[in-house]
């Protein structure tokens, strides 16, 4: 009998407890509701901060509720804030539960990505609108429009990659054309070295000992054997005979003698003195 009560005493609990719950989910609803409604009042009338805090409150009331951040997403998109509109937009997705609320969210991630040109990503979006409602027109038509634009980029990066690619070809081409000149060039002052380091060879080769040109030394060794000719063409003063040098010594001697006897003579003939004119043989 106890346990029975307690477990009619249980299920009245767990009964008004689920009472309670939905009344507060459903009074949470209206209130989201209601700022959903002024929030789109406001967007009508292009005020998009007041609009922004409404949406703001019916999310914070009702997190599971897609319309909410579908609005704030749709005001975002109208204001020119694509990034916070795709990102809105996503909450829609991964909160909605019906196939309705998912297709329009994906198809309005379409005309974001479309507005932020990136086309393949835009056509996944317009993809996954589409299998959840294959019957909108609408998003049919930008599909297509998405797969037109994807392509064209798709064409515009091959074009620019092989652009890229003959570009890096010339440039490469020309660093190897710069090295073979550069190597050229390095070839060349060697060249000029070697030449240069053969030129000095040669002309230490000419030089001597003391590092006078040889041609001198030859010069000057010619000039010795110059020297040495004419002393060798010069008359050598042979034995006994007199040399023109001790020749003109003895002119010299005897006409000083002579002098001298003139002299005395004179200075005798003065004095009366009868001197010899010829010698006494």
């Amino acid at each position: 009998m106890k346990n029975l009560i307690i477990i009619i005493t249980t299920l009245f609990v767990t009964v008004s407890f689920s009472q309670e719950k939905e009344e507060q989910d459903l009074l949470a609803i209206k209130k989201a509701n209601s700022y959903v409604y002024e929030g789109n009042q406001l967007s009508k009338g292009e005020d998009f901060v007041t609009a922004e805090m409404e949406y703001r409150k019916a999310i914070s009331e009702n997190v599971s509720s897609a319309v909410g951040a579908y609005n704030l997403a749709n005001a975002y998109y109208k204001k020119g804030s694509f990034e916070e509109a795709l990102y809105r937009q996503q909450q829609v997705v991964q909160s909605s539960t019906s196939k309705a609320e998912k297709h329009k969210a994906f198809h309005n991630i379409g005309n974001i990505l479309m507005q932020n040109k990136k086309c393949k990503e835009a056509v996944e979006a317009y993809k996954n609108a589409l299998r959840n409602d294959p019957t909108d027109d609408e998003t049919r038509y930008n599909f297509g429009l998405a797969k037109e634009c994807a392509e064209q980029q798709k064409d515009q990066q091959d074009q620019n990659k092989d652009n890229k690619d003959n570009q890096d070809k010339q440039d490469e081409n020309k660093d190897k054309q710069d090295q073979k000149d550069k190597d050229k060039e390095g070839d060349n002052k060697e060249d000029q070295k070697d030449k240069g380091d053969q030129d000095k060879k040669e002309g230490d080769d000419k030089k001597d000992e003391e590092g006078k040109p040889k041609e001198e030394k030859k010069d000057q060794d010619k000039g010795k054997e110059d020297t040495q000719n004419k002393d060798q063409q010069k008359p050598q003063p042979q034995p006994g005979k007199l040399s023109d040098q001790q020749i003109k010594s003895l002119l010299e001697a005897m006409n000083n003698q002579e002098q001298k006897v003139q002299e005395k003579m004179n200075a005798e003939k003065q004095k009366g003195v009868k001197v010899k004119t010829e010698k006494d043989w």
